[in-house]
């Protein structure tokens, strides 16, 4: 009976002990339209949409140019030391920066890949062209990653975006 009763009380600790780290356990997807709505002058919506994006361990700032029409934000990267597309990160991040930042009309990246700047500019109107959806009337992480899954296949179709204009 004695071992019954410790056996029994080891499994209830294990237990108790599983199910208190259980939620530190699960891996939630960061909910990137958290964001959704607001405008490039938002400092905290800018910045915490770039923190949730591919290559934000490499994101070292960015400057927002809202003092007059068309607003833009300039993004920074240290790109040494990563396996990451410069090219595909600029086209997906713009992307999921013209869905969620409503007045947004031009974002440019700058890599420091340590031997020179890569430099990508996009516009919405561009980046809409290319994709043939109007960006702002996306309004679920699902469906744009969708979207992103079919232009963003192929380095030839991302290449042709970034030497359109």
């Amino acid at each position: 009976m004695r071992k019954i009763l410790t056996v029994a009380m080891l499994l209830s600790t294990v237990l108790l002990v599983m199910s208190a780290w259980s939620p530190l356990l699960v891996i939630e997807e960061p909910d990137l339209f958290e964001y959704e709505g607001a405008a490039v002058g938002n400092n905290s919506a800018v910045l915490n949409t770039f923190n949730r994006l591919p290559g934000a361990e490499h994101f070292t700032g960015f400057e927002l140019e809202t003092k007059q029409q068309p607003y833009g934000i300039t993004a920074s990267y240290d790109w040494q030391e990563t396996a990451l597309s410069d090219k595909e990160t600029a086209a997906h991040n713009a992307t999921y920066l013209f869905t969620l930042l409503d007045n947004v009309d031009w974002v440019r990246f700058d890599f420091d890949t340590g031997a020179s700047v890569e430099q990508y500019r996009l516009t919405r109107e561009q980046l809409q062209a290319w994709y043939g959806v109007d960006l702002a009337g996306i309004d679920e992480q699902e469906k744009l990653e969708e979207l992103l899954a079919q232009y963003l296949d192929e380095n030839q179709k991302i290449d042709a975006l970034l030497t359109q204009y």
